[in-house]
This record gives structure tokens, sequence and C-alpha cells, in this order.
């Protein structure tokens, strides 16, 4: 029977963890024709949930558990993950309900009719709707400032053929931006919507940081618009520095003593200018602070054990 491997990457999910593999058993009955594996990797927990983990995987030898030495973070472990899967095709599914694990059906209906890559996207989601406007905003900057064409509202939840793990393999990237990624390679995608739900039980384990990291990692991976605007910007501000300082003079030599400059246009241009700066050279850090990660070549993680494998 082909094999589908599910990727359910977790830190402190010791609420969830049971839940989310019992729902995965009870959904392969009901697909006779597939064998599965259950890949959780986990990244460094600091609760209950390696030790829930092994309890299970005594009983059941579809679950495999990869343990890591600490946590490497929300982009590097989950993408490690996937690429230990030896499935025919590789489902990544988080451990908090939010991506629901009843679409595997119908993602691997789509992918029985030909469809490398099958993925979920958000119409609507059930988290506060602020969050998910900040988030749609987001998506439509990188899908006009990207060099390839984006998916708005895709978290990387799908179903991807062994082909695209295969050539995810090759690509050898360190710091991955995964959601551009599966864009960039090319592959045909069907997508399947649907209302995302609250998280079930536990607290998000994202914060301010690790979004806004992500962010600016999905805008240096895949394009190179932030650089060139600060070029154009420069010759625009310098176009119009130098016609602000003409009429300026200008005025000042018709009207020599009744105008004066005064510190405020020289205090707010000094200030504006100042900002213009910092924001550019904070650009221009991030896109250098990704190129040194590259540079570095380290490991996606480092494994502290590895059951049932």
């Amino acid at each position: 029977m082909p094999l589908i491997s599910v990727v359910t990457p977790c830190f402190n999910e010791e609420e969830n963890i049971d839940e989310i593999y019992r729902y995965v058993k009870e959904l392969f009955l009901k697909l006779p024709k597939y064998s599965y594996e259950h890949i959780f990797i986990d990244n460094s927990s600091t609760d209950k949930t390696v030790k829930i983990l092994k309890q299970i995987a005594l009983q059941d030898h579809n679950i495999k558990i990869i343990v890591n030495t600490r946590n490497f973070g929300h982009i590097r472990s989950p993408y490690y993950a996937l690429l230990q899967a030896k499935g025919a095709a590789v489902v990544s599914l988080a451990a908090d309900f939010q991506d629901p694990p009843a679409m595997i059906i119908d993602f691997i209906k789509k992918w029985e009719e030909g469809f490398p890559i099958v993925i979920g996207v958000k119409k609507q989601s059930q988290e506060s709707r602020l969050m998910f406007a900040v988030r749609k905003l987001y998506y439509n900057i990188i899908a006009r400032l990207s060099e390839i064409e984006q998916i708005p509202n895709f978290t990387g939840f799908g179903l991807y053929d062994q082909r695209v793990i295969s050539t995810l393999r090759q690509i050898n990237d360190p710091y991955p931006y995964f959601r551009g990624l599966i864009c960039d390679l090319g592959f045909s995608i069907a997508k399947v919507e649907y209302l995302q739900p609250v998280r079930l039980r536990g607290i998000t384990k994202n914060s301010f940081y690790t979004l806004f990291d992500m962010a600016m990692l999905g805008i240096t991976n895949h394009s190179k618009v932030p650089l060139r605007l600060a070029t154009m910007l420069g010759f625009l501000v310098a176009a119009v520095s130098f016609f602000v300082a003409l009429v300026y003079f200008i005025y000042k030599i018709i009207n020599w003593n009744g105008f004066d400059v005064g510190l405020a246009p020289l205090v707010i241009g000094l200030f504006f200018f100042s900002a213009v700066q910092l924001f550019f050279i904070g650009i221009i850090g991030e896109y250098i602070g990704s190129i040194h990660t590259q540079v570095q070549k380290r490991p996606l993680v480092i494994e502290k054990e590895r059951i049932n494998f």
C-alpha cells in the first residue's frame, strides 16, 4: 500500500498531542488503500510532550519521533521533519488543530487527480479579526513585492508529493521560507479553501519577534524591491532637496532682509532624512543577516534521539 507521511512539529503541546495522534489514526481507518506514518518532531519541549509521545510510540509503531537537542525555531524544525519523511506523499499538519486534520482526505483526493502539491488556503479565520487583517495585509504586501507569485493566506498546511520533497532535499537551504519556496519550485498546485478554527487548547508559541522574523524572511528571500526602493527614493529625495534649496535661494535673493529661514525646517529635515536613512540601513541589515545565515551553512537541527525509524 502507498505510504502517506504526516509530519507534526510540536513544542510544549502536551494538551493537544494525544488528541491529534488519535484523530489522524482514526482518519486513516477511512483510507484503507494507504498505510501511514506520523512523524512528530519535538523542539526540545519543557513540558510532558516528549513523555506522552514516547508512551504512544511504544504502543503504535506508525508513530515516529525526532527530539531536537534544543529549540531550533519554528522555521527550521518543521522543514527538517518534512525532509525525513519517506511517504509517497507528505502532509504538514500542526498540533494545535488550527490545521483541520479532516482535510487530509481532501488533499489525498486532489493528489490522486495528479497534483503534486495540494495546499490549504484560509478563506476566513476564527482567530482575532485584527490579527487576521494584519496577516492578510502582509500577504498582500509580499505578493506585490515578490518576484514570484505568492499564495495569500497559505501557512504551509498541505500535501506534498515525494518528488517535491526530493527537490527540497537538493536545495540545502539552512533557513528556508517554506511558503515562498513551494511557489518557487513551479509544480502545479491545487488549492483547498478552509475556515481556520481557533486553537484547540493551550496558547500559541509564536511571539511578535517570531512573526516579524518570518515576515522579513519572506521579503529578503523573494524580493529585491526594498533595496531598489532605497536607491530610487535616494534619487527622489536628492532631487526634491535640490529643488527646495533652489527655491529658498531664489526667494532669499529676492527678499534678502525680509526672509528668515529659521531653525524649524532644518530640524524637521534633519530628523526626516535621519529616519529614512535608519529605515533603509535596517532593510540592508536584514539582507546582510540573511546572507550571513546562508554562508554559515549550519544544519537545520541537531537530533537528540529518534524513535521507531
